[in-house]
């Protein structure tokens, strides 16, 4: 048993690279580098630039393929670049842009408020917290929420997904994970929110991603009418239980304000 442990050990370092990351990852980026200059490259070229095997190559190229990072070209039988790293190209920007038009409006509805406000976005089954300005109040209640819930437990989530059906799909598919006993738990209660969630315009949470804690958020949406962010006020649950009305106005506001300055 001890042998088999130091064998794995001996493993485990030969796969790292001297600071410690992993030497596949570090060359799988190499491979990605290698199209910087030239558009399609074949297996023998790629693993003479990388100095490695030409199995080594093909694994990584299959791992790259699964991913949408690299794809064949059906005529040469030569690799390129794929589609999905476009995608993420156009994520990161947008995600920049975002964040850079929002802060002024998230600065003035955290002075309007005294809230803690959020700006999230989509994120596989999840919400994403791009930027967090917390409380005036100096009650750092929110500091420790973690930065990326499930949508199912957060009002920018069940916002996003009541008018972002591919968003909502995901959730659905990802199941309902409870993080309190307010959570919602089935797919029903899902849909059920959602159709609230439309004919309102806005979502709330109380208690359901962390006890004593509510939100109010209003979606992001884009020319067609599909959410792709939200903006979120979040605060004590007694600070909202009779002044909701107000936070749920301003962050309409701010959140159609942020729309027209994307042209989204």
């Amino acid at each position: 048993m001890e042998g088999r442990r130091v064998m794995e050990t001996m493993t485990l370092t030969r796969r790292r690279g001297s600071d410690g990351s992993l030497k596949s990852v570090s060359t799988a980026l190499e491979l990605l580098d290698c199209f910087e200059s030239t558009g399609e490259l074949g297996v023998t070229d790629l693993a003479r630039r990388l100095g490695v095997a030409k199995s080594t190559t093909h694994r990584l190229l299959t791992t790259l393929s699964g991913s949408g990072l690299i794809e064949q070209n059906p005529e040469t039988g030569l690799y390129r670049l794929g589609l999905h790293l476009l995608e993420l190209g156009q994520l990161a920007k947008r995600r920049l842009r975002l964040r850079t038009a929002a802060l002024p409006l998230l600065e003035e509805l955290r002075q309007r408020t005294g809230h803690t406000v959020h700006l999230a976005v989509p994120e596989g089954p999840d919400v994403l917290y791009v930027e967090r300005l917390v409380s005036l109040s100096g009650v750092q209640l929110f500091e420790d929420l973690p930065h990326r819930l499930p949508a199912h437990c957060t009002s920018a989530g069940k916002v996003i997904a009541a008018f972002n059906p591919d968003f909502a799909r995901l959730r659905d598919t990802a199941g309902f994970p409870a993080r309190t006993s307010q959570t919602i738990r089935t797919s029903a209660d899902w849909q059920k929110t959602l159709n609230v969630v439309r004919g309102q315009g806005i979502a709330f949470t109380r208690d359901e991603a962390s006890m004593g804690i509510t939100s109010v958020a209003a979606p992001v949406r884009d020319h067609t009418g599909r959410a792709r962010a939200a903006i979120a006020i979040i605060g004590a649950t007694r600070e909202f239980a009779h002044s909701a009305e107000r936070p749920a106005r301003l962050v309409v506001l701010a959140s159609s304000k942020l729309g027209q300055t994307l042209c989204l």
